[in-house]
C-alpha cells in the first residue's frame, strides 16, 4: 500500500528532525527529540548523533503559532553540546505561552540542563542522570584574562536560567557543580530520576505517559482558560 503524502511527510520529520505530531481526541501534541549532542556553528563529524538548532528553532516557532497544535512534548537524551546553540533552544521553549513538558531519558549532559528545565514542568525516568559541571571548551584557548572573565559571565547566564526555571537554590547548584571526585578526571556531579526531584533541579520522576497525562492537563487548562476569557 502506497504512503499519502501526509504520511511521507510524518516519516521525513521523524527521520530527519526527529520531531512526529501526535493527533488524538484530547488535542494534538508536537513531539521534539533532542538527542547526541546540541550541533551550533560548527558542523560535527557525520559519525555523531546531533540535533542541529537551526533546525530546531523555527520549529519551535512553527508549534507556538499554529493553530493545529495544542501543545509540546520534549524528548531529551543528550550528551551536552554548543552552549549558545542550547541556550537559544532552552529560551525559545521557556518562552512558550504554550504548554510544554519535557522528559530526560537516558541523559541530560551540561547543557541538557537548561533545556530540561525550560518546559513548564520537567520530568525524568528512575534510570536517567543529569550531570552537572561547569563550561569547558575545546580547541585553542587563549589564557587571558578576558578569556576567563568570558568563562565566568557564560557560566552566570546558564546558572541563572537553570535556577530560574527551577525548584533548586543557586548555592545547591554550585555546590553540586563543583564537587571533585563525581567525575573521573573531571569535577561536577550527576543526579540519577530521584535524587534529580529532590534536588529541586526536575519536577517530578515519571515516564512517558506520566508526561503525556501532564501536558493533556496542560492543555484542558489552557483550553478552558480561552473559552472563560471569550
Amino acid at each position: 500500500m502506497e504512503e499519502t503524502g501526509d504520511r511521507q511527510e510524518e516519516r521525513r520529520d521523524i527521520e530527519e528532525l526527529g520531531s512526529a505530531v501526535i493527533h488524538t481526541r484530547r488535542g494534538t501534541i508536537h513531539t521534539l527529540t533532542i538527542i547526541g549532542q546540541i550541533e551550533g556553528h560548527q558542523v560535527l563529524p557525520p559519525t555523531a548523533k546531533t540535533t542541529k538548532y537551526e533546525h530546531v528553532l523555527p520549529m519551535l516557532a512553527l508549534v507556538e503559532e499554529s493553530d493545529d497544535v495544542d501543545g509540546l512534548l520534549v524528548l531529551l537524551n543528550t550528551a551536552g553540546g554548543d552552549i549558545e546553540a542550547g541556550l537559544g533552544i532552552a529560551e525559545m521553549i521557556a518562552g512558550m505561552k504554550k504548554p510544554t513538558v519535557s522528559l530526560v531519558l537516558g541523559g541530560g549532559h551540561s547543557i541538557g540542563v537548561p533545556l530540561a528545565v525550560a518546559a513548564r514542568t520537567s520530568f525524568i525516568a528512575p534510570t536517567a542522570a543529569m550531570t552537572i559541571h561547569p563550561v569547558r571548551m575545546s580547541g585553542t584557548i587563549i589564557g587571558v584574562s578576558q578569556m576567563f572573565a568570558y568563562f565566568q559571565r557564560t557560566q552566570e547566564r546558564i546558572l541563572e536560567f537553570i535556577t530560574g526555571h527551577s525548584r533548586m537554590r543557586r548555592e545547591d547548584f554550585v555546590r553540586l557543580m563543583l564537587e571533585t571526585g563525581e567525575l573521573t578526571g573531571d569535577i561536577g556531579s550527576v543526579l540519577y530520576g530521584k535524587e534529580a526531584v529532590e534536588a529541586g533541579l526536575i519536577d517530578r520522576v515519571g515516564g512517558l505517559s506520566d508526561a503525556l497525562d501532564c501536558l493533556h492537563e496542560q492543555i484542558e487548562a489552557r483550553r478552558m482558560e480561552t473559552e472563560g476569557r471569550e
